[in-house]
């Protein structure tokens, strides 16, 4: 055995040609948290700050009364970190601002975050703990991602799901705060859960799949990660896969119905052409009628003179009808005669009858026939 030969046994073997000038590294080992967030202190401040900072957010008028109420809490909650807020009630507006005295360069946005939260409806005693570390805030708009507004309350209303159980699954699922309110999701929480959050959001409004679906996919997710033995492995086989499928209803005995009667119209249509096996011919188009009748070819002042002249003889109709509907309120009901009065004229009519003409009578008509002959 050549010298040398066991030590070089006992050694590690030689890194690769692209690993040759790595070093070892210590302080990085498996047991560190790469997306631990550590805890900035005032100490860690080489100095103050050197330009001041703002953001400023609209609210609601609605949300006017419960602000005012509780701004002295938002105030307490920001002063130990060295940022100051402005409830303007005028403007509908807050504003957080930096000070001398902050020390966190970050915390402006998070100050940011918790009033854009307060705006949202979301409740000052889960919008402070926006400001810890490791809590980040999401704030997904929806109010655009569905035209029709019946389908986008019906979607957003799968997001809660029945006495918000949904809303609590995903929730729980995802170690998240969220909050449905009007046309915004207000989410709360780790970067990981929020990018989940997100994902069930825009895949139910735009109806891709049912938050349902997700909530399974991380109900098996979840049970998985407590298996170190799949840690390293593909969980996609173990994962549900759902396909839309639009599957044909059956034809109902009124869709069987309706159909009997189109297949009878039809056999009826075909009767009345003589059993034709063409179609009828399609009924006369506008301008096929304007070219039967000459108006086609009249000028635009002759089809002006003849439109205003059938206006004028509707009109001149109507006149007349109306006329006649107030002149009927002037004429005068027939005379109804009593009974007595009807009696004594068929008694009197009855007399003359009987006796014939009277001596007068006959002599009047004498004369009118001696003027006829004059005549």
């Amino acid at each position: 055995m050549p010298p040398g030969s066991a030590a070089s046994a006992g050694a590690p073997a030689a890194a690769g040609a692209n690993k040759r000038y790595r070093k070892d590294k210590p302080w990085d080992h498996d047991g560190i948290d790469h997306w631990k967030v550590e805890p900035f202190t005032a100490d860690q401040a080489a100095a103050p700050l050197m330009e001041e900072s703002s953001f400023a957010t609209l609210f609601p008028q609605y949300r006017e009364k419960y602000l005012r109420e509780v701004w002295p809490l938002v105030s307490r909650a920001l002063a130990p970190h060295g940022v100051a807020a402005t409830l303007n009630l005028v403007e509908g507006s807050m504003t957080v601002t930096t000070t001398k005295k902050t020390f966190d360069p970050f915390i402006i946005i998070k100050a940011r975050d918790l009033i854009k939260l307060l705006a949202r409806s979301v409740p000052v005693a889960q919008a402070v703990k926006a400001l810890a570390d490791g809590t980040e805030t999401d704030i997904l708009k929806i109010g655009g991602l569905v035209a029709n507004k019946d389908r986008f309350v019906k979607r957003r209303a799968r997001l809660l799901g029945p006495n918000g159980s949904t809303l609590k699954a995903m929730e729980l699922l995802t170690n998240c705060y969220m909050l449905v309110q009007g046309n915004t999701v207000a989410a709360m929480g780790p970067h990981a859960g929020l990018k989940q959050l997100r994902k069930i959001v825009e895949d139910t409004m735009s109806n891709t799949a049912h938050p349902i679906y997700a909530i399974k996919a991380l109900m098996i997710k979840r049970e998985l990660a407590k298996d170190p033995a799949l840690a390293e492995e593909n969980w996609d086989r173990f994962l549900p896969k759902f396909k839309k499928k639009n599957v044909k209803k059956r034809a109902s005995p009124s869709a069987a119905a309706d159909a009997a009667k189109k297949a009878a119209k039809a056999a009826a249509r075909a009767a009345e052409a003589g059993g034709s096996v063409f179609p009828p011919l399609p009924a006369p188009s506008k301008i096929d009628l304007q070219l039967e009748s000459g108006e086609y070819f009249l000028s635009e002042r002759a089809k002006k003179a003849r439109r205003k002249a059938e206006r004028d003889t509707a009109a001149a109709a109507k006149k007349v009808d109306a006329d006649a509907r107030r002149a009927a309120a002037f004429v005068p009901p027939p005379v109804v005669k009593s009974a007595k009065a009807r009696a004594a004229a068929a008694a009197a009519k009855r007399q003359r009858e009987e006796e014939g003409p009277s001596l007068a009578e006959l002599s009047e008509k004498a004369k009118r026939r001696g003027k006829r002959r004059k005549a």
